[in-house]
């Protein structure tokens, strides 16, 4: 079973996309499940959403405490929560962020990929949401769940202007990855 963990803040859409990325799956022939964890936050507070896929049927439901894969959707996170807690030593971390990988100096032996989210965002999207991004990045490294899905399962979900802004966001993270 893969496992993953997305950090972000309330507002970014991260329960969005762990829910696009397991529609996706599902899409591709796979079980999976998404959920978040989160309380009474508001705007801007830490929220952790988690992701599931396998082969065959998925009966835990606790959270995501040893991750293959972590999504980062703000950097700033890293440092004053426990981001990189429990992930698997050759696990992957992908972060929103403008910085280079190592510049970064995260204290991991996971490999680590950045990406400039946010910024990609407000040039099409015209919001500083970065899921689309971050997920289009991460299938595109991982190859897990297929762009193709997950543009499907973004246009059922947002039907109309915003999903084709996010499929064109989705898709500038997959040309920028592919070139790395």
């Amino acid at each position: 079973m893969i496992e993953i963990r997305i950090h972000g803040r309330g507002g970014q859409g991260n329960v969005a996309a762990a829910e696009l990325l397991s529609i996706a799956a599902f899409k591709d022939g796979k079980f999976s499940q998404a959920f978040p964890s989160f309380g009474a936050e508001r705007v801007g507070a830490p929220v952790m959403a988690f992701v599931r896929i396998d082969d065959k049927k998925i009966r835990t439901r606790e959270d995501v405490q040893n991750p293959d894969y972590l999504i980062v959707q703000d950097s700033n996170l890293i440092g004053s929560v426990p981001v990189l807690d429990g992930l698997k030593p050759d696990g992957l971390i992908l972060i929103n962020s403008e910085k280079k990988p190592e510049e970064l100096q995260l204290k991991t032996t996971a490999k680590v990929e950045t990406i400039p989210a946010t910024e990609i965002a407000l040039e099409i999207i015209g919001r500083p949401i970065p899921n689309a991004i971050m997920i289009g990045a991460f299938c595109t490294i991982t190859g897990l769940v297929s762009l193709d899905a997950v543009q499907e399962a973004i246009m059922g979900k947002f039907p109309g202007r915003v999903g084709e802004n996010n499929v064109a966001a989705l898709e500038r993270a997959h040309e920028i990855m592919q070139k790395r």
